[in-house]
């Protein structure tokens, strides 16, 4: 089993952002994404990026997921320098140290939900039998009590219940970090804060969460907001 060993994983700060830019090279002309951006996550932090379409966050979020690289600057997730990574490094940091949580749940359609559950933790085990009661244990943290659902596939459940699953998707391999894309933005009014309670809850139980939303409501429920504008941070309350 592939792990990827955190340097200077005692260190409060979980990522550093150092004068970071990402530059797309266009026909037309270079898009500037992120624009010189420093920024500083300490471990159990909960934060809200916020910011008009375009403006830069989703590539923030890609940035720290591991899901894209920056153009210039300097990006330490865990300890970890991501120019120093090989693609395979990259993966063993998404696995092992990030949980992805989307608006669209992201759920394996052909799959059922233990097994969109279990499908990071066989990843990383290499075995199902290996899982043990994780898969249970993370379905019930998320609030999906009915066992019942468990062999059902993602099109016979409910917005609501396809959050939860994604979440427990998320959290199988305890991942330090949640990197959530608009997580409510499916779901209705009281669904959607029940699963704001949910990830608040598991905030105040250690985990650093990072959410881009454009409700005001959803990011009052963060401790920290930051506003990027055109790919630059504009407001930062932390």
């Amino acid at each position: 089993m592939e792990t990827v060993t955190a340097v200077g994983s005692d260190d409060p700060v979980l990522i550093r952002f150092d004068d970071v830019s990402k530059v797309y090279p266009l026909p037309a002309g270079d898009v500037v994404a992120l624009d010189r951006v420093s920024l500083t996550v300490v471990r159990g932090e909960f934060i809200a990026i916020m910011g008009p379409s375009g403006s830069g966050k989703t590539t923030l979020l890609n940035l720290i997921g591991c899901l894209d690289v920056p153009t210039s600057g300097r990006l330490v997730i865990n300890g970890r320098d991501v120019a120093d990574l090989t693609d395979d490094d990259l993966t063993y940091l998404r696995r092992d140290t990030i949980g992805f949580i989307f608006q669209h749940f992201n759920l394996i359609p052909l799959l059922s939900v233990m097994e969109n559950v279990e499908y990071p933790l066989i990843l990383k085990c290499k075995d199902r039998d290996a899982c043990g009661m994780k898969p249970f244990e993370v379905l019930k943290a998320a609030g999906l009590d009915d066992e019942r659902l468990y062999t059902h596939k993602p099109n016979e459940l409910s917005g609501g219940q396809q959050q939860r699953v994604a979440i427990a998707r998320a959290l199988v391999n305890d991942p330090s970090l949640l990197l959530c894309d608009e997580p409510t933005g499916n779901l209705d009014q009281k669904t959607g804060k029940a699963i704001m309670d949910l990830l608040a809850e598991m905030n105040r139980a250690g985990k650093t969460i990072i959410m881009v939303t454009h409700d005001l409501g959803i990011a009052s429920y963060a401790n920290r907001q930051v506003r990027i504008v055109d790919g630059r941070i504009m407001e930062d309350t932390g």
